[in-house]
């Protein structure tokens, strides 16, 4: 499961890695979190940022409570249920990002948290999907949910499920409409292991109060109440 990540490159560097319009309003995220509004780029949009609620509101179901539980969405199961199938077909976006948070559990009340980056911390997209609807006011309002395959090493070594990385040369292809769904299921592949880095960060990215750049800094393995251990 994907809980948090981060967006820490400048608006101008995300202009020119994706060749879009970034809005005035994008600001750079150390702790990105359900329930926000952050930046994701629609195939129905796919020349800029367009900003979303994380956490999917089907059509099928207008309730925010909802959509809190679906902030993730297996690719196994995204044929087999309808308002994902649909999506899949119709409404899919990249949700761009520089790395993303996992906790190891070594205990009952001992769970240490990770940072996973690609590289040096080089920027990717998440694959995601996307949905709209009019609420009773007449607003629209529009959400996303990203996509998780199961763990591959190294990172598997923490949670068995990651989120479904879109490198450079498959974003493209994850947008286009002309490709079949079993054509944009083949995109959510592994990406190579060795080009996966992870590290300890301070347990202050469990407070949403906390959006910074020491969050993304290497930390002593520390367990979510700020005690040293040995197992990082």
């Amino acid at each position: 499961m994907c809980q948090r990540y981060t967006i820490t490159a400048s608006a101008g560097t995300l202009r020119t890695r994706f060749n879009v319009v970034v809005p005035d309003a994008f600001e750079q995220r150390y702790n990105a979190a359900p329930t926000q509004i952050l930046p994701v780029i629609t195939n129905q949009n796919p020349g800029g940022f367009s900003l979303f609620h994380w956490g999917l509101i089907s059509n099928l179901a207008k309730n925010k409570s909802i959509s809190l539980k679906l902030i993730n969405t297996r690719a196994e199961t995204l044929e087999e249920k309808t308002p994902f199938r649909n999506a899949l077909r119709f409404r899919r976006c990249l949700v761009p990002a520089d790395g993303f948070y996992e906790w190891k559990t070594l205990g009952k009340k001992t769970r240490v948290p990770y940072r996973i980056v690609l590289g040096k911390g080089e920027i990717f997209s998440f694959a995601g999907l996307w949905e709209e609807f009019e609420d009773n006011e007449g607003e629209m309002n529009h959400s996303f949910t990203i996509i998780t395959v199961p763990a591959y090493a190294p990172v598997s070594q923490i949670h068995h499920r990651v989120p479904a990385i879109l490198t450079k040369d498959k974003e493209q292809l994850w947008l286009d409409d002309s490709l079949t769904d079993e054509e944009h299921l083949q995109l959510l592949q592994p990406v190579d292991s060795s080009k996966i880095n992870m590290f300890t960060v301070s347990p202050k990215v469990n407070n949403l109060k906390h959006d910074s750049p020491s969050l993304i800094e290497h930390a002593p393995p520390a367990d979510q109440f700020g005690n040293y251990t040995l197992f990082g």
